[in-house]
C-alpha cells in the first residue's frame, strides 16, 4: 500500500489549519479530521506538529499558582525577571535539568528576533536547552561562543559546536564560533592571542550582545557543571578556587558569594568575557536548576549578571527564603 508524504509547507498548512479549528474555535479533534478529511490520529499528529515547529505556543498562567507567586517575590527581591517551572521535589536533578531547560528552549524565541545576536556559554545546561529548541524564523542574526572549550584532552571544538550548531539550525543564524582553550596555561599567551584580528573581531561581536545565555557553574551538583567534570581544572586549580572562596562561575568566569571577581586567579587564564562586558548586554538569560547551585545563583545576581531567571520551583523557593533569612539577620543586628 502506497503511503502519502505531504511536502513541509502542505503539512506547515494543515497543522496551522488545524491549530486554528482546536485552539480558537474549540473544535473537537473528530470534527476537525471530518472539516479535513483525515482521520483523528492525523489531527493529534498535526497539532504536536504545530507545537514543535513553533506555529502554536502555549502558556498556562494563575495568579493563585505557586510559581507565579514565588516569580513576584523574586522581582520584588531581586529585581530579576524569573520564570519558576514547576517540578516535583523528588524529581532527580538531571530530570529537573531536563524540565527547566526544556521550559527555556520553548520561551527563547521570544528573546531572539531578526538582527539578533545571541550570545552562549557552553556547559550542561545550555546544552540540555539547544536539544529542545523551537525553530524561529528570523534574518541576520548571529549565534557567538562566549568562551573556549578546549582542554588537556579535547579540542573541545565537536562539544561546543554541536551546541552552537544546534541554535544556529533553530534560529537560521551565522554561528561564530571561539576555538580558545577554556583556560590558557599562562595569562601572557592568552593577552598575545586577544591581540590577533581574528581573536578581536569574535571580541568585539561579544561586546555588543542583544541576549546572553548561559548556566552557573557550581562543583557541589549532583549533575556537575562540565567546567568541573571535564578535564579543564587540575587539583592546584581547584585548591586555589576553594581558597579564594569561589561559589561558581558563568562562562568560565569565577566569583564569590558576594559576586566578586578580583584576586581570583585563574579569570587571569580564563577565556570568558569578562561581567563588565557581560552586564552591557541588554538581556542576559541564566538557567539553571537544583538546590546545590543556590549559592552559584545568589553570587550571580550579586555581580549583576542576571535579569531573566529560569528555575525549578524548589530551588526558587530557597532563594527566596534566603533572601527572607539574609533580611531578618540585618534588621536583627540593627
Amino acid at each position: 500500500m502506497a503511503t502519502d508524504h505531504p511536502d513541509v509547507s502542505t503539512r506547515t498548512s494543515d497543522a496551522l489549519r488545524a491549530s486554528q479549528l482546536y485552539y480558537l474555535q474549540d473544535l473537537t479533534m473528530e470534527a476537525i479530521a471530518h472539516e479535513l478529511g483525515t482521520s483523528r490520529s492525523s489531527v493529534s499528529r498535526l497539532l504536536s506538529h504545530a507545537r514543535e515547529t513553533g506555529l502554536v505556543d502555549i502558556r498556562v498562567r494563575s495568579p493563585r499558582e505557586m510559581p507565579n507567586i514565588l516569580e513576584r517575590q523574586i522581582l520584588e527581591s531581586f529585581g530579576v525577571s524569573a520564570h519558576v517551572v514547576p517540578v516535583p521535589d523528588h524529581t532527580s536533578d538531571v530530570d529537573r535539568l531536563e524540565r527547566v531547560a526544556l521550559s527555556a528552549a520553548r520561551m527563547l524565541g521570544e528573546y531572539i528576533d531578526s538582527n539578533t545576536t545571541l550570545g552562549v556559554a557552553w556547559g550542561a545546561t545550555v546544552s540540555a536547552v539547544s536539544r529542545h529548541l523551537v525553530p524561529r524564523s528570523v534574518h541576520d542574526t548571529q549565534i557567538v561562543q562566549l568562551n573556549g572549550a578546549g582542554n588537556l584532552t579535547s579540542t573541545g571544538i565537536v562539544y561546543a559546536s554541536e551546541i552552537l550548531r544546534r541554535f544556529g539550525e533553530a534560529f537560521n543564524a551565522q554561528v561564530q564560533q571561539f576555538p580558545v582553550p577554556a583556560f590558557f596555561d599562562d595569562p601572557l599567551t592568552k593577552q598575545a592571542l586577544w591581540r590577533e584580528r581574528s581573536m578581536q573581531r569574535v571580541l568585539a561581536l561579544q561586546e555588543h550582545l542583544d541576549v546572553a545565555l548561559f548556566g552557573v557553574g557550581s562543583p557541589f551538583a549532583e549533575v556537575p557543571s562540565h567546567v568541573y567534570s571535564s578535564n579543564f581544572l587540575d587539583s592546584d586549580d581547584l585548591a586555589s578556587l576553594q581558597e579564594e572562596r569561589v561559589v561558581g562561575d558563568v562562562a568560565t568566569v569565577f566569583y564569590r558569594a558576594d559576586g566578586s571577581t578580583d584576586g581570583i586567579r585563574l579569570n587571569e587564564r580564563g577565556s570568558g568575557p569578562a561581567f563588565d562586558v557581560l552586564r552591557r548586554t541588554p538581556r542576559r538569560i541564566c538557567v539553571v536548576s537544583g538546590a546545590a547551585r543556590l549559592a552559584s545563583i545568589r553570587g550571580a545576581i550579586a555581580a549583576r549578571l542576571i535579569t531573566d531567571l529560569f528555575v525549578d520551583e524548589g530551588t526558587a523557593r530557597l532563594l527566596v527564603a534566603s533572601h527572607s533569612d539574609r533580611a531578618r539577620l540585618i534588621a536583627t543586628r540593627e
